[in-house]
């Protein structure tokens, strides 16, 4: 299929379909027809997404990075999804040949990138510190439980048992790497407030000892001078002296 012959405005109401009836969208999706235009949904989702964060990052929302990670990913996440959905379309269509799918690599592909409709989703859901991440993983198993079982003709206890335990294994992973996400943001901020409270204190110190020094240094030029003084006082009575042997 040529991008020319993509409905464009048929895609949000295909990604409605996707996420409100996932169980009637595979069963009726075509398995054959090229990459561009599941590509092209996927790229399309992927830029939601990208819009969502960015607009999140304003309000101070979402992943670690702040506003400047929210519009930079109006641009990463497209290509992000471009990339991934080939490798994660390739991690799939493995899990499904082994636990008994007949389909090829461009089926396994067309269901992982149909899936990006729930990207906008798990997007928001992101703001949730560890629970969002929880929940997204539950709503991505089902929907590839349901790839699983109208698509790829996969009994359904086994896909939600294969699934099931891929799934908890990446969402430890993805609560670890939050937590440790989270951890370095706040020793980040706590070493920034040692280090402003340091200046601070530097500064203060700086105040104190400079009124010393001043002083300190007022003392110095008034024994030079006391000690000038007795010099040439000392000059005066040894001339005094030398004077009065002369005249003796």
């Amino acid at each position: 299929m040529e991008p020319k012959d993509i409905d464009f405005a048929a895609i949000p109401q295909k990604a409605i379909n996707v996420v409100t009836r996932p169980a009637e969208f595979f069963q009726s999706m075509q398995k054959t027809g090229g990459f561009v235009e599941p590509l092209l949904f996927a790229v399309i989702m992927g830029l939601v997404s990208g819009v969502i964060q960015a607009i999140l990052g304003i309000f101070g929302l979402g992943q670690p990075g702040g506003m400047s990670y929210g519009f930079s990913s109006i641009i990463l996440m497209p290509v992000a999804v471009a990339i991934g959905s080939f490798i994660g379309a390739a991690v799939m269509f493995v899990i499904w040949k082994l636990t008994g799918s007949r389909e090829n690599y461009e089926t396994a592909y067309r269901c992982v990138a149909y899936t990006m409709a729930l990207s906008p989703i798990t997007t928001i859901l992101g703001v949730i510190p560890y629970a969002g991440a929880v929940i997204a993983a539950a709503i991505g198993l089902f929907y590839v439980v349901m790839a699983s079982v109208h698509v790829h003709r996969i009994d359904a206890l086994k896909a939600w048992l294969v699934f099931g335990i891929i799934t908890a294994i990446m969402l430890l992973l993805s609560v670890y790497g939050q937590y440790k996400a989270r951890s370095l943001v706040s020793d980040g901020a706590k070493w920034q407030k040692m280090g402003e409270e340091m200046r601070k204190e530097v500064e203060r110190a700086g105040r104190e000892i400079s009124p010393a020094s001043e002083e300190m240094s007022r003392q110095a030029q008034m024994m030079a001078e006391e000690a000038r003084r007795q010099y040439e006082e000392a000059q005066r009575r040894a001339q005094e002296e030398r004077e009065e042997e002369d005249d003796d």
